[in-house]
């Protein structure tokens, strides 16, 4: 499904607002489907509070049930829709993200379930509105994990043998370390577009010489009849470049403004648009979609950019903020591309799942590199009914962001317990997959199994790998870091035989936390541990084989309770306020001296080379 974008045959109306929310008692939890909350106002089955959609709801009353609920909840909105509509368009209901599985009703009737909690889901509702009345849209939504989801969590009983618990207690555990935050977490639309229509835009860009090969293929509703296509590249000026007919063809660009990544070029990111008009006798459709002109590929020692060796400087993030957890949040994006390019970063992983569509938007205009992530972190289990549901999901990611210039390789997974031997299978399915759906990006997946013994990363074009020297192993020890962290990168080199590199390194840091000499938890033993990384980085990078270092965190966020996580992960190079710790400034000068760049406006921290740490 097309990302929805106006046009002059394209209209969107946001449901976002505030909306009715209710859950159901633990020992009840049937009680809406039983009792049918869906066919009346939700106000009517018992008192409700108000939900801002997009948001999580955990984190926005007072209640320590709601923050920490799991199982089934309900929102309801009325809203209407404009006369204009009725007849001449198709109407589309289209949730951007919902937290686990979704069930949406409109006017009382069932119109679409969903499974995942971090891409779109969209579906026909022009049949089910009500065009001189008043709707009413119904979700129900359930974040429960288990073996079976994506990502894997699990479901634990308290039986009387284990004390006085009340009866039907309950625990979730989850198979990663951050808060399973849950709600209607992205935009809610209706999107009216012609009766006949443009379903679909696919578009693969190469470079020869001076020229860029723009191969589209426009995929409309329509079958019984050939449409009249007529397509216009744009430059960034919305100025014509090219035009050409056919709903699939080949345009050639000469001398085209590649897409280039930030700090590689002195104008990256540029964006093309494909203006894309589709006619039939009776209709019309118009959709805009803007494209970059550039190659990725993978040798065996590099990662190359449009024929440059590409080298990745960045971080894995979240999408996690105060009171908003992982909804919506447009000033957090925009501050943390602000604060990426401040640092002087080029790169970043969706860790772990798919981020906003409004995030790789604005990654293809900012010049930021993407490692797509689907939300398959932590597996444990390899099993047939788990492998169908990771193919599902990344087929919906593909689809969604094969596009985006910004993507440069779709990871697969995040520290899998790929040691066990029927990962072997799993694994070698799930990377087939994806290379059958997109053979122009090479696949990833960030490894944490033991390199010898790991059944996933022979199937992978480069290996993304996590290791903690200095925190989860040889805590304290930081004159260690350098030949540990040489030799089991060049170890692993031999053994997977391609690029590799660092996807995450790090250390919990409580900001404004000191002590000379460095001790855990400290700011001072944070940058210490990083600067211990980036000498044996310089290191293997002159090995050829070594392509990136991404720190773990970007900034703090919230985990689960737990003894060793002073309310959630502290390895953010910055706070969840996005206020920078000492390290911001140590990685700012890294970064800025790896591309050769001047530091321009606030101080970074540099140094002294040769120092005896």
């Amino acid at each position: 499904c097309l990302f929805p974008r106006e046009s002059i045959t394209r209209e969107i109306k946001s449901l976002n607002d505030i909306w009715d929310f209710k859950i159901c008692h633990q020992s009840n939890q049937d009680e809406g489907f039983k009792q049918k909350w869906y066919k009346t106002s939700l106000r009517k089955t018992g008192d409700t509070i108000p939900m801002p959609v997009p948001s999580s709801f955990n984190d926005i009353t007072q209640n320590r049930t709601i923050r920490d609920y799991l199982g089934w909840s309900w929102y309801e909105k009325t809203f209407y829709v404009p006369q204009r509509w009725f007849q001449n368009y198709r109407v589309v209901l289209r949730f951007e993200s919902a937290h686990y599985y979704s069930v949406v009703y409109l006017n009382g009737e069932n119109v679409m379930n969903h499974t995942g909690g971090h891409l779109p889901f969209e579906v026909d509702v022009t049949k089910n509105l009500l065009f001189s009345n008043l709707n009413r849209i119904t979700v129900a939504l359930n974040n429960t994990l288990s073996y079976d989801t994506i990502p894997q969590g699990q479901k634990s009983f308290k039986h009387k043998n284990d004390g006085p618990y009340p009866p039907g207690y309950f625990t979730q555990g989850t198979n990663f370390d951050f808060f399973n935050y849950a709600g209607i977490h992205r935009s809610v639309l209706l999107y009216a577009m012609p009766l006949a229509y443009i379903k679909d835009i696919t578009i693969v860009t190469d470079i020869k010489n001076n020229t860029g090969y723009v191969q589209y293929i426009v995929d409309t509703s329509e079958t019984s009849a050939e449409p009249d296509c007529n397509v216009r590249v744009l430059d960034r000026n919305l100025l014509p470049v090219i035009t050409i007919k056919g709903c699939s063809n080949t345009v050639s660009v000469k001398n085209p403004n590649l897409w280039w990544p930030y700090a590689m070029h002195d104008d990256p990111g540029y964006m093309y648009t494909l203006e894309v008009r589709v006619a039939w006798k009776n209709a019309e459709d118009i959709y805009n979609q803007p494209f970059g002109i550039r190659t990725v590929n993978v040798t065996k020692t590099n990662f190359l950019v449009n024929g440059k060796p590409f080298y990745f400087m960045g971080f894995g993030k979240h999408e996690d903020s105060n009171i908003r957890g992982k909804g919506l949040d447009l000033p957090i994006i925009v501050k943390d591309f602000n604060l990426i390019k401040w640092i002087g970063a080029n790169s970043f992983r969706t860790s772990h799942y798919p981020y906003a569509e409004e995030v790789m938007n604005l990654a293809d205009e900012q010049g930021i590199v993407v490692i797509d992530e689907s939300p398959a972190v932590g597996l444990s289990s390899f099993g047939d009914s788990l492998l169908k549901q990771h193919k599902a999901i990344l087929s919906e990611l593909i689809h969604r962001d094969k596009n985006h210039p910004s993507v440069f390789a779709w990871s697969v997974a995040n520290e899998p317990q790929s040691s066990k031997k029927e990962a072997d299978k799993y694994f070698s399915e799930v990377v087939a997959h994806v290379k059958e759906l997109d053979s122009t990006r090479p696949v990833t997946a960030a490894i944490s199994a033991d390199y010898h013994s790991d059944k996933a990363g022979k199937y992978l074009d480069f290996v993304m790998l996590n290791h903690y020297y200095g925190w989860y192993s040889d805590v304290g020890a930081l004159d260690v870091i350098e030949p540990l962290l040489i030799n089991f990168m060049t170890n692993a080199f031999k053994v997977y035989k391609k690029p590799i590199m660092m996807s995450e390194y790090g250390a919990d840091t409580i900001a404004g936390l000191h002590t000379d000499p460095p001790f855990i938890f400290t700011e001072d033993y944070q940058t210490e541990l990083m600067m211990h990384h980036h000498k044996a980085f310089d290191v293997l990078k002159s090995q050829d084989f070594f392509i990136g270092e991404h720190i773990w965190n970007f900034a703090d966020f919230l985990t689960l309770q737990q003894i060793n996580r002073v309310v959630g992960n502290k390895k953010g190079i910055f706070t969840r306020e996005r206020q920078p710790k000492a390290s911001a400034k140590l990685l700012r000068c890294r970064y800025h001296g790896l591309s050769n760049r001047p530091i321009i406006g606030s101080i970074a921290y540099c140094p002294i080379q040769d120092a005896d740490f």
